[in-house]
């Protein structure tokens, strides 16, 4: 967190304290919250926040910072008037004020230098050229899920958190979940014993029409929420009804928007953050015509240097969420939105607990907070951005496979295709002029 900003904050509570005890022979009222009494959070040990793009997972993501004691949001950013409008009023009537200010340009919510962090939840061909800005402008990051359209995406956003010494966590709140939690822990404890498989099922993308194209609506920058991506005519199918989930310009389609999160839940318990396959092969059903042209079902195997293999399936072919399983026993887990329940092959895997010598994973209740947390520690949180590249790079290696129909070799140091050129260019995406990482 900026020490300007700090200094500032900490210079106007003692003021307001001087104010308080008669220092200034006028009246003057100052809130025991304001103060830290009551248990209420010194403004100066606030998080000041800014949220850019704030509908849908956006919205509700700034419910939560509003809830939230230890965070202050001051800025809010979208591309489409009434989004941001609504996140605005939302953020004055929880402060009892109008100090939140509004931006169209994430650019100028960037460039204030009192905020500490920001929440990045654009479609996802936004999310590393947003994060990576927000890194650049010395800010935090709590980014959504999936990371983003290319492996090379990822690495470099990785490089670039470590360089400025950011905060960041990855939008995949199942490692929030006490479910997770315990599936995972039971698997990094071998109480399944050697781990041999790992069953990986997501929801799957949707086909569409071929749809009209219409004039842009007012209150829309359109070629903003473009940005890096392909120019393309506007029709209110691809912005406003959420069908950009499913078009591959702006996401590789649910087998990352939903896979990422069981493929991560499947990586914290495989203990793979910093490692990832080095064979990968399988099949995929693509939409032949239409608007959505991402994968719509596929059953991939991702075979790790151990021997583990994971499959990644949709949620066609098998229940959603992972199941562990190794030569003493197995575990299943659903996330958290499934209901997050765990079964096992013994109920009495359920009910063990670390010993001191154990394997103990970081243990969150509240993704946001567990974010705030790390920021006042200068640590990482329970999703850091190894874990989000190499879990992106799941979803990606499995893309790429279907597309290209073979098997590949994955060098999981080098992060990159055995002797592939072919499939190499397949780890970088273009982006549209003047936009550059």
């Amino acid at each position: 967190m900026a020490a300007k900003t700090k200094t500032h904050r900490r210079q106007f509570l003692r003021s307001a304290a001087r104010l308080a005890a008669g220092a200034v022979a006028v009246p003057y009222f100052v809130p025991g919250s304001a103060l830290g009494k009551d248990g209420a959070t010194v403004p100066s040990d606030r998080i000041v926040m800014g949220s850019i793009a704030t509908g849908g997972r956006g919205s509700a993501l700034l419910r939560g910072w509003l809830g939230l004691s230890d965070s202050h949001v001051v800025a809010v950013c979208d591309v489409k008037k009434p989004a941001r409008d609504r996140a605005k009023a939302r953020v004055d009537q929880r402060y009892g004020g109008s100090g939140c200010t509004s931006y169209t340009d994430f650019r100028e919510l960037l460039a204030r230098d009192d905020i500490d962090a920001v929440t990045v939840a654009s479609p996802d061909h936004w999310h590393v050229p947003l994060a990576a800005a927000a890194v650049r402008a010395g800010k935090d990051v709590y980014c959504e899920k999936p990371l983003g359209l290319s492996v090379q995406q990822g690495t470099e956003l990785r490089r670039l958190v470590r360089q400025y010494g950011a905060v960041f966590q990855f939008g995949t709140q199942e490692r929030s979940a006490w479910s997770t939690h315990l599936a995972c822990t039971i698997v990094r404890n071998q109480w399944i014993g050697e781990l041999k498989k790992v069953t990986v099922s997501s929801r799957f993308s949707r086909a569409s029409g071929n749809y009209p194209t219409e004039p842009v609506p007012e209150g829309l920058d359109y070629d903003l929420w473009l940005g890096p991506a392909p120019w393309a005519p506007y029709t209110p199918n691809r912005v406003l009804n959420n069908h950009w989930f499913h078009i591959s310009d702006y996401a590789l389609g649910f087998i990352a928007g939903c896979g990422i999160h069981t493929v991560d839940m499947a990586m914290w318990g495989m203990g793979t953050d910093r490692t990832g396959p080095v064979e990968v092969e399988g099949i995929g059903e693509f939409p032949p015509d239409g608007l959505c042209n991402c994968a719509t079902g596929w059953d991939v195997n991702l075979t790790f240097a151990n021997g583990v293999v994971m499959n990644f399936t949709d949620g066609k072919r098998n229940p959603l969420g992972v199941r562990f399983e190794g030569t003493d026993g197995w575990v299943f887990v659903k996330e958290k939105h499934l209901g997050g329940t765990v079964t096992a092959s013994s109920n009495s895997l359920l009910k063990k607990k670390p010993g001191p010598n154990d394997v103990h994973l970081r243990s969150s209740s509240n993704h946001g907070q567990d974010f705030l947390e790390a920021i006042k520690n200068r640590s990482d949180p329970v999703a850091p951005i190894e874990g989000a590249v190499r879990g992106d790079a799941i979803c990606q290696l499995s893309d790429a496979a279907m597309r290209l129909g073979r098997k590949l070799h994955w060098d999981p140091d080098a992060e990159r295709f055995v002797n592939d050129g072919e499939a190499d260019r397949m780890l970088v995406r273009p982006m549209r002029d003047p936009w550059r990482l």
